[in-house]
């Protein structure tokens, strides 16, 4: 068998970290439900406790199926170790608490997942941790918002809801220019469609409920390290024993051994396995995904009824430059956004639709349709709802990857209901 590192893409999410000899020839990775693993001995449970010796103990802090998940999501975004969690919020609470304490500041675009604008708002706000906003396409004013206390930029590679592009080599320039690091949240884009860590991010997180597992089968997370950044002791004590420990993987030690194991962040064994089965087809799936999207937005681009399409595949989008450079002519990820006459014409939309899914989800292989002012967005202040780019003529459809013409046809059959 050839050397892994040498695989392409839509290889490696089907081949990457199998290791059929360690589960009696099986070609998919058991679900190992257990809560804990037995040891012949004390001296070597000890080693395992002490980091000595490999090993599993107690499925909060590692489990064979999840690792197994781990080192394959590692591979695809070309990191050097991750650790899963339960949830896409857990992911992006873990990244962040391990490197932030009291005192300390975060920036982050404002082109936010509503829990991750409500973690930053509220949440953290309690821990003592601020969390300046800024436009994500605004290299200025990331500039401006970067302080002494800044331990930490954050952004999405395609923003949700906004369908912002952020440029994320600059942005991680900026970060290493003030010994910060860099973490994107690449849900929507994908590992397929973008990879940070080659634009210089050091962190990677996703909600793995998403387009990698595709089916809307299993909840979970995940953070990834690209082990490159160095924390430097004057601005990131916390991080000693942690370096003297795992070097260059000291990141992603205290994610694990600091937050993931004593917050309880951990993935079910279940839903690791459901994962790697969506990530087997997540090439294929994503090829499908973003062809739809492109022709879906084209379509609504020119209906009468549809006011206009927020895209970054679309020309006149201010993101398409951006989208064009940093996704290598791959395509344009498969969320968009447009507007219709008001609310009670995007509520009569909804009513109609017959294929496609009325739902809180986005990134599964079926087409799903939001109305995201009245429902995900609907405790937010106006002003908060606006700042995010959620308007009350806004619907959020997240293109599946059913036939287009399935698609269109009851997009047109909806729209002419209104």
């Amino acid at each position: 068998m050839s050397d892994t590192k040498n695989w392409r893409f839509d290889t490696k999410v089907i081949h990457a970290a199998q290791t059929p000899e360690q589960w009696k020839n099986a070609t998919q990775v058991p679900i190992f439900q257990t809560t804990a693993h037995r040891f012949d001995t004390a001296e070597e449970l000890s080693e395992v406790f002490g980091g000595k010796k490999p090993g599993f103990i107690y499925s909060r802090l590692r489990n064979p199926t999840n690792e197994a998940l781990e080192k394959r999501l590692v591979q695809l975004e070309g990191g050097a170790d991750a650790v899963v969690t339960g949830s896409g919020m857990a992911a992006i609470t873990a990244a962040l608490l391990a490197i932030c304490r009291t005192g300390d500041e975060i920036v982050a675009g404002n082109s936010l997942f509503m829990s991750t604008f409500l973690l930053f708002n509220n949440v953290f706000k309690k821990f003592g941790i601020t969390v300046k906003l800024v436009e994500s396409a605004d290299l200025a004013a990331w500039q401006a918002a970067v302080t002494d206390k800044t331990r930490v930029l954050f952004v999405e590679s395609i923003g949700n809801p906004k369908m912002d592009i952020p440029d994320l080599r600059k942005l991680a320039d900026l970060a290493h220019a003030n010994r910060a690091p860099l973490i994107v949240d690449n849900t929507v884009a994908t590992p397929y469609l973008c990879r940070p860590f080659e634009l210089g991010a050091d962190i990677v997180v996703h909600s793995t409920s998403k387009y990698l597992n595709g089916h809307g089968t299993a909840l979970g997370g995940v953070v990834i390290d690209a082990g490159r950044f160095d924390w430097p002791a004057d601005k990131y004590p916390d991080f000693t024993s942690f370096k003297e420990r795992k070097g260059k993987l000291a990141y992603i030690d205290r994610v694990w051994r600091e937050i993931h194991i004593n917050f309880g962040t951990s993935q079910a064994p279940l839903h690791s396995y459901l994962t790697l089965i969506g990530v087997e087809t997540l090439a294929l799936r994503m090829e499908r995904h973003l062809s739809n999207a492109m022709r879906v937005a084209e379509f609504l681009q020119l209906h009468p009824k549809v006011k206009w399409v927020n895209f970054p595949g679309l020309a006149a989008s201010p993101a398409h430059a951006m989208a064009s450079a940093q996704f290598q002519g791959k395509g344009y990820g498969a969320l968009l956004t447009f507007g219709l006459a008001n609310e009670a014409a995007c509520f009569t939309f909804i009513r109609n639709v017959k294929m496609i899914y009325h739902l809180a989800n986005l990134g599964d292989c079926k087409s799903l349709v939001i109305h995201p002012w009245s429902s995900q967005y609907l405790s937010f202040t106006e002003e908060a709802r606006r700042t995010n780019g959620i308007t009350p003529e806004l619907l959020r459809l997240s293109v599946g990857i059913e036939s287009f013409d399935d698609i269109r046809e009851d997009l047109e059959q909806a729209l002419a209901a209104i």
